[in-house]
This record gives structure tokens, C-alpha cells and sequence, in this order.
């Protein structure tokens, strides 16, 4: 695969491009702003597509300067202002220069410790720094995040854009992630780690890719980061909660289609052991199709393959980046894992934005009407709702989310053909077999403070173990299928029934750009049928960031 991505980048070398541009960080805070202004004056934009994420630099500052236009109050004018500063080298409406530059080279603008830009190279470049103390119930001593790192970013003569991160950390983490962390062996979110201390984790954290303009219309991307497909607080879909896995991309946009073609190198299964060894891998390909039928109005059909070959071989079959995958898995001898979706987004009235997916991991029709639980009828459902200035308060957004998934969704025979990638769910991180509500409400009563609450309830069902075997009710993606109790007679949330209801209040002031100070409790109460043991947990943090988003632990 690694082969192949560099042909294609040396065959498109001598190619005529125009002004290429790298990609906003996933951050869900800033892609709130995103959602908010594209509610409201998105119909003004109408190729900037919000499905496949992260977005375009570029995209964002065209919205942004509509934005600029239209923004009538003091907070929208500091959200769209910190818009197009924050992707100054697509537009020339910022206001971004710094009128106390440090030791003349550094902070000569309000965004970027250090930059350059002229014709033929842009550069940025930025510290990373998080530290966060907290105090949990469950826990004894201070939990803690400490991640030091750097980003840097920027363009080579208008055509070649480029984006690292890279951060050290260590961290103690609250008792429910530690939890989890035992359970599937690996720190959420990240990849390879160590042992820190008596209790906590060290690991680093990098992500980082090259992208090309390859026509007008058609990119070329290659790196190892994220991606999230979808408008929800979940993706059905594939989501950014598994590390970052080395990628190959291409996104075609044109007339008012959006055309994503995204093949991905994942890791089969995480072991630590004692001495080095080459970790499995296995591979994900995937495409999506997205069409603006109005203004207002998005659909998108798409088709995700996950599978795997002896000695890592890659099927080079998938490669066709117009096909219909689920005619090459059946062509090749059908062993691999193909699921196909659809997801909409529909703005009402510049205020109101619904949207929704539906994936099938498998569907027999006959089944279905049955009604008998068959345990092959796999599919998840998502149905949400984004309000934005609610009930005619400025600045107060609202949204609710619904999201529905049956037993052994993205589950296979083994974990070269299961949805995960290092032991890690790609698509909801609770896995599978649950309901799950979610209500968020945003305020924001000045320019720089932003009160958040979040109340995530789900029921769902866990698994059963015993010293000799484990029985499979549907919810861990890491397991087999084969593993399940029977074939028919399953039901949403089976197996050791849990509620959980996850609340988290916060507060984030924004000291300068890219600047935050977070106050956040947690409280967590968590009802298990066969489990005595007490789950609830209070969980008090406060935090400095720059320029890294918030860790969020939301499982």
C-alpha cells in the first residue's frame, strides 16, 4: 500500500495544481463554531461539505468571511474573527497582526508563535502543552494530563501542503477509564504505551500527512491521522476515537458532488509482550458519495470493507475507486467484512440542522419481518437534531441525538475483519448491543467563555466471564461472533443489562488564540444487573490547553 500511495504521488508530481490547503484539526469545540455558522449561512457556501471531516482550511475561511458579514452580535463577531485568524493564509479579511511581537520573531501575528509567508512556502508553527489535574471518587491521588509537544504546518509553492503533531505524555487517568484500559489493553485514543509510575500511562501522540491537488477538483492525501464521517456528537461510521492509522485519500469535489475514496492500513490486535514483534495488520477501505440534491439538503451513500491476507497483502482489487466493493468480496471468495450506509443532513430555516445515518453490517430481509432476534440482522441507526440560537436566546445552541445499534454489529470471526483498529472500536466507542440518548447545550455568554453540559444515557449489555470462557452478548467489537449464545432470541442491551448516565459540565475560557483555561466535573452513575461493585464517580478537573483540543473520555 505504502508502495502504491508514492507512485501515485510521483505520477502527479509534474501536474498542474491549484493553491493547495491542509485541513482545521478535529477538535469538537472548534467544529462547533463549523456547524453553528454553517447552519446558519451555509446555503451561501454551497460547496463546503461538512460530512467528511476534518475539514478543509480553505472551506472554513470562505465560511468564515460570509460569516464576517452577516455576524450580529459581540460573541459571533469574536467566533468569526477567531475563524479566519485561525486560517489566515486563505483569506486576507483577518485582523491577525500582533501589535507586540516576542523578541521580533515570535508572535509577529496573534495566531502563530512562529511563521513565515511569502509566495512559495507558507509556514506555521506552534507549541502543544496540556496539564490538567482532577480528583476522582474512586481513585486515590492526584489524576493528572501533562502532554508537551509541537504542530507545524504550512505549504510548498502553492501546491504541496504539509501538517505534523507530535506530543509526549503521561498521564493518571480517572478509575472508569483505567477500566477500560484493563479490560481492552490499551489507552483510548492511542496506540503504543508503557507503564508510568504506580498507576499511569506514558505514550506519545502523532499524527501528520502530505497533501497534493491533483486537478481543480481532486485531492491526494497520505499520512497517518483521524477521520470522522458524519454531522453527530457519534459516528456510526467511522469516528475519531481509535488512534491514528496510516491512510490513503482521495477527495473529489465537483459540481455539487463530494466523492471520497479513503484506504486505510490498521493494526489487527494490540499485544504487549516482552521482546519486539511486528503487530498483525489488516485493512479498511472505504468510499462515500455525497450529493447536494438542494441547498439545504445532503445525502450520502456509502460502502466500508474491512479484511485481511496472509503475510499483510493487500487485496489490490478494492483499489478501484468506482466500484461496488461488495461485487469484489463476492468475485474474490467472500471472506471479508463489507457494511454499507446512508446519511443525510438537512438545514431548516437557518436556524434548525437534522441528520441521521443508517449502516448495515448485515440484513436478511425474510429475518427482519420474522422478528424472532436473529443474531445476523446487524444494523445502527442515528436520528439527531442541531438548534441554533435557541428559543431566541443568541448564542445558546442546542442539540439531541439518538442512537440505536444491535448485537455483533462490526463484529466478525476474528480481529482481521472486525471494526476495530488496536483493540479500539472505529465507529461508536462503546461498541455495540445499546440505546444510547444525548443532549448537549452550548452557551456562550461572552466573546471568550463557553459553558457546556452534556448528559449521555445509555443502556447497553455486557458481556458474561467466567474462569473458563467468555459469553459473547454482542457488545465488545473485539470478540467473534462465534462466541454468541445462540442464533436467535436477541434483543438490544442483552446480557448483563447496564444504564449509565455520563454527565459533564464545563466551563472553557479562551485566554488568547488557541488559549484555554477548563473547569469540568464529571458525574457518572452507572447500574449494572450483575455487578455489586460501586461504578458512580465524581470526577473534578481543571486544565490549561494550547493548541490541543480537550481529552474526552465519553464511554
Amino acid at each position: 500500500m505504502k508502495k502504491i500511495a508514492c507512485l501515485l504521488l510521483l505520477a502527479f508530481a509534474g501536474s498542474t495544481a491549484l493553491a493547495q490547503d491542509t485541513y482545521v484539526p478535529y477538535d469538537p469545540d472548534i467544529y462547533r463554531l463549523i456547524d453553528r455558522y454553517q447552519i446558519l449561512y451555509g446555503r451561501e457556501v454551497p460547496d463546503l461539505h461538512t460530512t467528511v471531516r476534518p475539514i478543509g482550511r480553505q472551506d472554513v475561511a470562505a465560511l468564515a468571511e460570509i460569516s464576517a458579514r452577516n455576524a450580529q452580535t459581540n460573541v459571533d463577531q469574536f467566533n468569526t474573527q477567531y475563524l479566519l485568524n485561525d486560517n489566515w493564509n486563505y483569506t486576507d479579511q483577518e485582523d491577525n497582526e500582533s501589535n507586540r511581537p516576542v523578541l521580533k520573531y515570535f508572535y509577529q501575528n496573534k495566531t502563530d508563535l512562529y511563521h513565515v509567508d511569502n509566495e512559495d512556502f507558507t509556514l506555521r508553527v506552534n507549541p502543544v502543552l496540556h496539564v490538567e489535574f482532577g480528583n476522582d471518587n474512586q481513585s486515590d491521588g492526584i489524576r493528572y494530563v501533562n502532554t508537551r509537544g509541537v504542530q507545524l504546518e504550512g505549504m510548498i509553492d502553492q501546491r504541496l501542503g504539509f501538517y505534523t503533531f507530535i506530543g509526549e505524555n503521561q498521564v493518571r487517568y480517572p478509575e472508569y477509564v483505567t477500566r477500560r484500559i484493563i479490560r481492552d489493553n490499551v489507552v483510548p485514543h492511542e496506540g503504543w504505551w508503557k507503564p508510568f509510575k504506580e498507576d499511569g500511562y506514558d505514550f506519545l501522540t502523532a499524527r501528520g500527512y502530505l497533501n497534493y491537488n491533483i486537478t481543480k477538483h481532486v485531492e491526494i492525501q497520505l499520512g497517518h491521522d483521524r477521520h470522522f464521517i458524519g454531522n453527530g456528537y457519534r459516528s456510526l461510521l467511522l469516528s475519531d476515537y481509535a488512534p491514528p492509522a496510516f491512510f490513503l485519500k482521495l477527495n473529489t469535489q465537483v459540481w455539487r458532488i463530494h466523492y471520497v475514496n479513503l484506504f486505510q492500513e490498521l493494526t489487527a490486535e494490540y499485544r504487549r509482550l516482552s521482546q519486539d514483534v511486528l503487530f498483525d495488520k489488516k485493512y479498511m477501505a472505504f468510499h462515500r458519495l455525497g450529493v447536494q440534491i438542494t441547498d439545504n439538503f445532503d445525502l450520502g451513500i456509502s460502502e466500508t470493507v474491512i479484511f485481511g491476507r496472509r503475510k499483510g497483502r493487500f487485496e489490490l482489487q478494492y483499489l478501484n475507486p468506482i466500484i461496488f466493493y461488495r461485487s469484489v468480496e463476492q468475485a474474490i471468495g467472500s471472506e471479508d467484512n463489507v457494511t454499507l450506509a446512508a446519511d443525510f443532513r438537512w438545514d431548516l430555516w437557518n436556524r434548525v440542522q437534522l441528520y441521521g445515518q443508517l449502516m448495515l453490517d448485515e440484513f436478511l430481509l425474510k429475518e427482519v419481518k420474522a422478528g424472532n432476534g436473529w443474531w445476523a440482522n446487524k444494523q445502527a441507526g442515528q436520528i439527531g437534531a442541531k438548534y441554533i440560537n435557541a428559543l431566541g436566546v443568541n448564542n445558546l445552541d442546542l442539540q439531541g441525538e439518538v442512537n440505536i445499534i444491535r448485537p455483533y454489529t462490526y463484529q466478525h470471526l476474528d480481529n482481521f475483519r472486525n471494526f476495530q483498529h488496536f483493540n479500539q472500536p472505529l465507529a461508536h466507542p462503546t461498541g455495540a448491543n445499546l440505546y444510547e440518548l444525548i443532549g448537549v447545550v452550548r452557551y456562550q455568554p461572552l466573546p471568550r467563555l463557553n459553558l457546556t453540559g452534556k448528559a449521555i444515557y445509555t443502556k447497553f449489555g455486557q458481556d458474561e466471564y467466567s474462569a473458563t470462557d467468555t459469553i459473547n452478548w454482542g457488545g465488545n467489537v473485539n470478540l467473534p461472533y462465534t462466541k454468541r449464545p445462540s442464533a436467535y432470541g436477541h434483543t438490544i442491551a442483552q446480557g448483563n443489562t447496564t444504564q449509565q448516565l455520563h454527565l459533564d459540565l464545563t466551563a472553557s475560557f479562551q485566554l488568547r488564540h488557541n488559549i484555554f483555561v477548563d473547569l469540568k466535573q464529571i458525574l457518572r452513575r452507572t447500574d449494572s444487573e450483575i455487578t455489586s461493585m460501586d461504578l458512580n464517580t465524581a470526577y473534578t478537573s481543571v486544565a490549561f490547553r494550547w493548541n490541543i483540543p480537550q481529552r474526552l473520555h465519553e464511554f
